[in-house]
């Protein structure tokens, strides 16, 4: 079982930055996938950013240029730094995991983190 837990979440003023962990504990290996989505009450879950295994990394246009999402493979965590950040950008951030073992994807959620941009 893999467990996900996420961090860093908090208040801040429009302009400044967050960063973001999420720590997977368990068994981790043929992780395929990692990605941040983001929630507004309302609105679907949006993907932020994702990371594939091999590194290739991929941004929502609204983030692009302020938002860099990284991994820590010692560390089984993965990262999103967020700068300049906008009060649009405020939402529960939760972080995504997949893995592919043995032909079957396994897919995890963490519990969600919120974020709130405002003066």
């Amino acid at each position: 079982q893999v467990q996900l837990v996420e961090s860093g979440g908090g208040l801040v003023q429009p302009g400044e930055s967050l960063k973001l962990s999420c720590a997977a504990s368990g068994t981790i290996f043929g992780t395929y996938f990692m990605g941040w989505y983001r929630q507004v009450p309302g609105k679907q879950r949006e993907l932020v950013a994702s990371m594939t295994g091999a590194g290739i990394t991929n941004y929502a246009d609204s983030v692009k240029g302020r938002f860099t999402i990284s991994r820590d493979n010692a560390k089984n965590t993965v990262y999103l730094q967020m700068n300049s950040l906008k009060p649009e950008d405020t939402a529960v951030y939760y972080c995504n995991w997949g893995m592919r073992v043995g032909g079957y994807e396994y897919d995890y959620w963490g519990q969600g983190t919120q974020v709130t941009v405002s003066s």
